[in-house]
């Protein structure tokens, strides 16, 4: 599930978010996330489980719709490739611009989308994609998850890399 030790768990919170994802990161076009990297060492699947994981916690919190907020944190990077080699192989230059709205078709032809689930996935590279601005406060809180998992996946990844060296 989520590994990681900078985050803290109550395992009653942990089942009761994953009964709420489980369709979904069960799923087996979902499952093949976990084929893809995404930031060091952590696979697009786990980014994701992360991401949603905070988002029904913080949205949970906040008294606003975390099921949506949850199951499309687990879908918001469903582009299905390795972002590290794609422009290589592909010619397409601009994932960071793209992949919200392929993540959003992709979703969309597998599962049936809300209209927080929608906002979610297409608007989570804000600021990144200017005119892909959220429209819900679900949306605002995976702009925030999205990026400080990244952030810490990428500082994970360096601080591995640093004890290797030593």
């Amino acid at each position: 599930m989520i590994q990681g030790e900078w985050i803290k768990m109550d395992q009653k919170e942990f089942r009761e978010f994953y009964r709420t994802i489980q369709d979904v990161a069960e799923h087996p076009v979902v499952l093949r996330m976990k084929k893809y990297p995404h930031h060091g060492d952590t696979s697009c699947y786990k980014h994701c489980m992360r991401v949603a994981y905070f988002n029904y916690i913080i949205c949970k919190k906040l008294h606003l719709d975390a099921k949506s907020a949850a199951r499309a944190g687990m879908l918001h990077d469903l582009f299905l490739y390795d972002w590290h080699t794609h422009a290589r192989e592909t010619g397409e230059r601009l994932h960071g611009f793209t992949h919200a709205e392929k993540a959003y078709k992709n979703a969309g032809k597998i599962f049936r989308l809300n209209r927080v689930e929608r906002d979610v996935i297409r608007n989570h590279m804000w600021p990144v994609t200017l005119r892909s601005v959220p429209r819900t406060r679900e949306g605002w809180m995976i702009v925030l998850t999205d990026k400080y998992s990244g952030l810490l996946e990428t500082l994970d990844r360096r601080k591995k890399n640093k004890k290797n060296c030593i």
